[in-house]
């Protein structure tokens, strides 16, 4: 589990007394708020450890991505709940949205069964109603409001020419461990945990929708990159673990995963640029 220098800068501060830390388990009084409104958390430009997303060579091999010092670029507001059933059909009452593909009974579920497109639809109609700009966030982003509850997916396994076996039995170990961790229960949002800077709902049911196109590369012994290209039309789902998933999949169980167990539902929450 990544906790990464900027877990560590917020804990300073929650010591000085500057931010009131929660632990991670069940949120009693998830924020208020509503489509409109939706509550946030401050995210500033704190540089940070993170493992890059994407697939990744070494010699030809498939080998870990790379771990380096990262930051946002500048700072933004993050939802501190998904998008919620209810916040969505506000949306399609106003004819901005297509009805979900799963209709759920309470509205405080978080909404389901939505592709990018649809993510980008809901932002576009947050954006023109409230007047500010928001948007999914980048893989970095997601990364660094995920905080502590965010979860390295490196094997730590190298791949070795001589027995390739050695690799995919990491693989079959980690994606059993996976499939045993899942937790498939729908919670109302706000229900399920809330990290170290606030954010809730990370690495349950539901997978996020991200801005960041698949990335591939190569890299040297030494971890540096040596070339990378992105793959745009798949893009970056975050949750238990990252997934590959198609921009018009709704139904992740259905295919549009590039590799391992896939998501068991896609949702999203939103950025909203400052200034």
């Amino acid at each position: 589990m990544q906790t990464g220098l900027v877990f560590v800068s917020v804990v300073v501060a929650a010591l000085a007394g500057l931010v009131q830390i929660e632990l991670p388990g069940w949120a009693d009084a998830p924020p208020a708020g509503g489509p409109l409104a939706p509550q946030v958390v401050r995210l500033d430009p704190t540089p940070f450890e993170h493992r890059l997303d994407g697939e990744w060579k070494r010699d030809g091999l498939p080998a870990d991505a790379p771990r380096v010092v990262v930051s946002i670029p500048a700072p933004v507001d993050i939802m501190a709940l998904p998008v919620s059933h209810g916040d969505w059909m506000a949306c399609v009452a106003d004819g901005a949205c297509a009805a979900p593909g799963q209709i759920a009974a309470d509205p405080d579920l978080p909404v389901t069964a939505v592709n990018w497109y649809d993510a980008q639809a809901y932002a576009a109609w947050l954006s023109d109603r409230t007047g500010q700009t928001w948007r999914l966030p980048t893989d970095v982003e997601w990364a660094y409001a995920a905080a502590d509850l965010f979860r390295d997916d490196a094997l730590g396994v190298e791949s070795d020419p001589a027995n390739p076996a050695t690799r995919w039995l990491a693989e079959y170990q980690r994606e059993s461990a996976r499939s045993r961790d899942l937790d498939r229960a729908l919670r109302p949002v706000g229900r399920l945990n809330v990290n170290a800077l606030g954010v809730h709902d990370i690495g349950g049911a539901v997978w996020e929708w991200t801005s960041t196109c698949l990335r591939r590369g190569e890299i040297d012994a030494e971890g540096r990159i040596l070339r990378e290209a992105e793959s745009c039309g798949i893009y970056i789902a975050e949750g238990l673990h990252r997934a590959a998933m198609i921009d018009f999949v709704r139904d992740p169980k259905s295919g549009g995963c590039s590799v391992g167990v896939p998501p068991a539902n896609l949702g999203f929450r939103l950025v909203r640029a400052r200034g």
